[in-house]
């Protein structure tokens, strides 16, 4: 059962419905320690003064924001814990919008609201008003000592909170000097046999197909040297040649997939089993998204 990191209530107009903020995404990611290749000792990290080359104690660390190269302006605690954001336990919301509205680029990290005690004719009454709706909740919460964004939505029978970032944090890809000119445009029979071969590859979205097969090799490798086991190191690959050009690759990738359609039988492709993982990675993957989480998976 995971914690609350969070208590308070979600706030709208003059109607207060008390919640727990409960993380949706259970990280995956396989965090290694620096050893001491000698002993396997774990290295410590030390804090170094580089002008006399002597370890500074952390009660002489300060925080310095670089206004120029090497020139700082140095912030106290008390500075910033006077313009910190207030710590208030409500979630206030602003507006309402719709679902379709809203880029994916604007969503950070997931959790889901449960009902506080008492509150679960209130939770209920603003679940079901937002899936009438179609509407999705704007507004501000603070957590720790950080103001989010953050979009709620319905998600099953739950509410969902994503926070979000600003406007401002959004990079316009009108910047990127790599984008294809003006005067590139791809010819028409070009466009028809992309369109062919994206229509050759389209499936149900069932997000348990996809899974981190790079972490399921890390964890299959350490169980082996955990065994004992001798790993033998693969030469590099040779790099392969010159891509085909655009027509000729679509047309090897359309007759591949005509030809995957024939032997399924259909001409929907049929989606792949899933590889089978190392018992380090079933074990690290058996706790898979329920529903309610499939379904946020799509807006975050």
């Amino acid at each position: 059962m995971p914690r609350a990191i969070w208590s308070g209530a979600i706030s709208f107009g003059l109607v207060n419905v008390p919640v727990k903020v409960y993380p949706a995404i259970s990280r995956k990611s396989i965090r290694f320690h620096q050893l001491h290749d000698k002993d396997s000792t774990p290295i410590r990290q030390k804090r170094v003064c580089p002008a006399d080359g002597e370890e500074v104690p952390y009660e002489h660390v300060v925080k310095g924001y670089e206004v120029a190269k090497d020139q700082y302006v140095v912030i106290e605690p008390e500075e910033l814990e006077a313009i910190d954001a207030k710590r208030t336990h409500t979630v206030d919301i602003q507006d309402f919008v719709l679902l379709e509205e809203i880029d994916p680029i604007y969503y950070d990290s997931s959790y889901y609201l449960a009902p506080a005690t008492g509150a679960a004719k209130a939770y209920g009454l603003l679940l079901q008003a937002m899936k009438d709706s179609g509407k999705v909740a704007i507004g501000r919460v603070v957590i720790r000592t950080k103001e989010y964004l953050a979009a709620i939505r319905p998600a099953g029978d739950a509410l969902m909170m994503s926070t979000m970032v600003f406007a401002d944090e959004v990079v316009d890809a009108d910047k990127l000097e790599e984008l294809p000119a003006r005067d590139g445009k791809p010819g028409k029979r070009e466009v028809e046999m992309a369109q062919r071969l994206i229509e050759s590859l389209t499936v149900d979205f069932d997000p348990s197909r996809y899974h981190d097969e790079y972490r399921e090799r890390v964890l299959d490798l350490i169980e082996r040297k955990a065994r004992g086991e001798d790993i033998a190191v693969r030469p590099a690959e040779p790099e392969e040649g010159p891509a085909p050009d655009l027509m000729a690759a679509l047309e090897a990738s359309l007759a591949e997939a005509s030809g995957n359609a024939k032997s399924n039988g259909s001409g929907r492709r049929k989606r792949a089993p899933a590889k089978k993982s190392t018992s380090a990675a079933k074990k690290s993957s058996s706790k898979r998204s329920s529903k309610g989480r499939a379904k946020a998976g799509r807006a975050s």
